[in-house]
């Protein structure tokens, strides 16, 4: 079983799109069920795989679009947010076209706007594709997976998505690796034409064997006021966090508007929900505690770790030397221990209580969290990249745990419903965290700065022989307070990137005390979870 953050979006998608998979049809054989496999899996490992990619190659888009790193992060949130908002609309569009033709018009329409992602001559232009592409790429995760158990037969559909969720694991693991690479040796905009042949031939396999095998359509009404109202609040909160820091915060009319936004769009959102027939989301949910807390927990705990994702190549490229690669490989070491527990995790977490698996997750995160908050500028290529080794650990003990306490206890039909929230609220958590990462890092780094130049000043003890020094090597009086002054901005933020780190760590240990408001009985949460992805 995978436990990246994919797994969710099976089990959040897959379960609402299920109900409409035609029963009467025949599972594959042979080499179309071979064929069948491999397109479902690619189109699968095209979408995860451009969750995690740009990480590493933010400051190669930002350089090139004449922006700062910061706003480049918009590139990650853009996508990310837009992807949370369309998940709840799978179960209808399912029920409305039918799973095949939705599938195909997502693999199509990711594509499409994955070539024009790299064409965008300016930020803006590249923000708003990577927003469609996101929106597009709602549905592709999850109905991959339906139709990849209508494919098997139902005794053989724990090895299918074994095989599925392996895919859904490698993916992020080469998402750093890849990305570093192609921006280090061609340009940033292959990281997204590379999807194109992928999409392409995924379409044409999944066409030619499952255009035959449409799931029944039937007319729902959707709830378009909600989702108008879902965009409105979601999308102004997530500008408000990337733009707060550029426009000085709560000083600027335009993040003013955008806070007013935000919690009127949210109050009005919760108003229309609680009372619509047909909600986007149900909201009645959060009368269970079991699912509150486990969705509270999902969301804080994904919001650090994906913020971290993002903060830590920033840091080694911008201020380490590290190239686009270097920072991917240290990424990428996450997946050794990933990939080597989690069919380990998957096969005894029913036999476990998922709050002691949780807890052991969370003790290794913050572990792993100190020990990044130790970093310094002179550190050694493993000693940045142990603290990821470990984090393995972590992530493998994380996602299905939660999942599962999440779901516990739910009755069947409300499954689809709980996933589709919690998934929700992890990817907007997972965006949210990147926004908040990258700002409060800056205003942590702005802050040590003013600190360590209060030691620079003529005469300084401290500063004057090494101003001495540079200018006897040729240097000028301005060139060398510029040598220096980059010398203080490597140090304000690291020790920024080092609060960051710290604050994560206390923020997991702080954590685990939620998890044990949670009463699930003995192996139902890991039970529940299984069956969800199943």
């Amino acid at each position: 079983m995978a436990t990246t953050q994919e797994i969710e979006e099976s089990a959040a998608g897959a379960t609402p799109a299920a109900p409409t998979t035609a029963s009467h049809l025949t599972p594959l054989t042979g080499g179309t069920l071979v064929l069948g496999t491999i397109a479902l899996s690619l189109a699968t490992f095209m979408n995860v795989l451009d969750t995690s990619i740009a990480n590493v190659s933010i400051p190669a888009i930002a350089g090139d679009l004449g922006v700062s790193s910061s706003q480049g992060t918009w590139v990650i949130t853009s996508f990310g947010v837009a992807n949370a908002i369309a998940v709840p609309l799978t179960g209808f569009l399912t029920q409305r076209f039918g799973a095949v033709k939705v599938f195909l018009a997502s693999i199509l329409l990711f594509t499409l706007f994955s070539f024009l992602c790299g064409q965008a001559p300016s930020i803006e232009i590249l923000i708003l594709f990577r927003v469609l592409q996101g929106a597009s790429a709602g549905p592709m995760i999850p109905l991959s997976q339906t139709l990849l158990l209508s494919s098997y037969r139902p005794q053989r559909a724990g090895m299918a998505i074994a095989m599925w969720s392996m895919t859904t694991l490698i993916a992020p693991i080469m998402g750093p690796l890849l990305g570093g690479w192609i921006t280090d040796n061609i340009s940033w905009p292959w990281i997204f034409y590379i999807n194109v042949p992928v999409g392409l031939i995924a379409a044409a396999v999944t066409a030619s064997i499952y255009i035959r095998r449409e799931t029944p359509i039937r007319k729902l009404p959707i709830d378009w006021t909600g989702l108008g109202l879902l965009v409105i609040w979601v999308g102004s909160l997530q500008i408000m966090l990337d733009k707060g820091q550029e426009l000085d915060w709560f000083s600027s009319p335009v993040i003013l508007a955008l806070a007013a936004a935000a919690v009127v769009g949210f109050v009005l959102f919760l108003i229309w929900e609680i009372y619509d027939d047909h909600p986007v989301v149900d909201l009645t949910l959060f009368k269970i505690p079991t699912f509150t807390i486990g969705t509270l927990l999902l969301a804080l705990a994904y919001g650090m770790f994906f913020g971290s994702l993002v903060l830590l190549p920033l840091w080694l490229q911008e201020f380490i030397g590290y190239t686009a690669t270097d920072a991917g490989e240290v990424l990428a070491w996450v997946g050794l221990f990933a990939l080597i527990l989690s069919p380990i995790i998957g096969r005894f977490l029913p036999l476990l209580d998922s709050r002691w698996v949780t807890t052991f997750s969370f003790v290794v995160f913050a572990v792993v969290f100190y020990m990044r908050s130790q970093f310094t500028t002179g550190d050694s290529y493993w000693e940045y990249s142990v603290p990821t080794v470990i984090q393995g650990i972590a992530t493998a003990t994380f996602f299905i745990p939660l999942l599962g306490i999440i779901l516990g206890g739910l009755p069947q039909h409300r499954i689809a419903a709980a996933s589709g929230l919690s998934n929700f609220a992890r990817i907007t958590a997972g965006s949210f965290g990147t926004s908040i990462y990258t700002t409060w890092w800056t205003d942590r780094a702005d802050l040590h700065h003013e600190q360590l130049v209060t030691h620079i000043y003529a005469g300084s003890p401290v500063a004057s022989p090494v101003i001495q020094g540079m200018q006897a090597q040729g240097f000028s009086y301005e060139q060398a307070l510029g040598v220096i002054n980059r010398l203080i901005d490597q140090q304000a933020y690291t020790l920024a990137v080092d609060d960051m780190f710290r604050l994560s760590a206390w923020l997991f240990l702080a954590m685990i005390a939620l998890v044990w408001f949670i009463k699930p009985s003995k192996g139902a949460a890991g039970g529940d979870a299984a069956a969800a992805a199943h």
